[in-house]
């Protein structure tokens, strides 16, 4: 939609030159930032739709910069990087990125790949839920806000996460493979290595909403299956 704004941050200016040329001739509203400082404060000023974030930075490295961006906001962060191990990947998306490009990439993927996490953005917006607050236990849900608490205090969710735990907790009875939880959230086909994306993920929802996340009440294993909520807990 004509008009989102989105934020690059990247301390290359060739890099932040071109993907901003990219951008605005989709009529998107574009702020540059050449390190965390100025990321941090266009995060609070600017209201970006959507973050691309390099993980290299001058100042504090992206992994460290969305870290600090998740503590305000669930705003969707595509990662953008040189390197291409799997391990960066996965770290890149434990500490709530939505997405991983490698560099270079294809500015007709990097548009796309755009315009999709902002369309989803907006949907999750959408008040399409009959019921919404879902409660389990000390665990309230509100799907019109996406506001999360456990024992009345907020939690921060990505939307990634929210999406996955939306997922389970809406259907407390099935369980799901790592498979079809991928292509739920991300709406594509699951490829070797995307199961331990779920599973970093899933870890990391623990952490934020389970007392003790090496004991989980909430989202449980169902050994050589998938996961599913507890619902018994209802």
């Amino acid at each position: 939609m004509a008009g989102e704004r989105i934020l690059i941050v990247d301390d290359e200016p060739e890099i932040l030159q071109l993907i901003q040329s990219y951008l605005l001739k989709e009529n998107y509203v574009v702020f540059a930032a050449g390190d965390a400082a100025q990321a941090l404060w266009h995060i609070k000023h600017s209201s970006p739709n959507l973050v691309i974030l390099d993980i290299m930075l001058p100042d504090i490295d992206g992994i460290e910069l969305c870290l600090e961006i998740r503590r305000t906001t669930n705003v969707p962060i595509l990662f953008l990087s040189c390197k291409s191990e799997e391990l960066d990947k996965v770290s890149a998306l434990s500490v709530g990125g939505d997405d991983y490009m490698v560099k270079p990439f294809m500015p007709g993927e990097l548009i796309a790949r755009v315009k999709a996490h902002l369309r989803r953005a907006r949907q999750g917006s959408q008040p399409d839920h009959q019921e919404t607050i879902i409660r389990h236990g000390d665990l309230e849900i509100n799907m019109m806000t996406h506001e999360v608490s456990v024992n009345n205090a907020e939690v921060c969710l990505s939307h990634k996460e929210f999406e996955i735990l939306r997922i389970l907790c809406e259907n407390p009875k099935r369980i799901y493979s790592t498979e079809q939880l991928f292509q739920m959230v991300w709406k594509s086909n699951a490829l070797e290595g995307d199961a331990r994306t779920i599973m970093v993920y899933i870890s990391n929802i623990r952490k934020k909403i389970e007392s003790d996340p090496s004991c989980p009440q909430y989202i449980l294993n169902v050994r050589g299956v998938g996961y599913k909520f507890n619902h018994n807990l209802m």
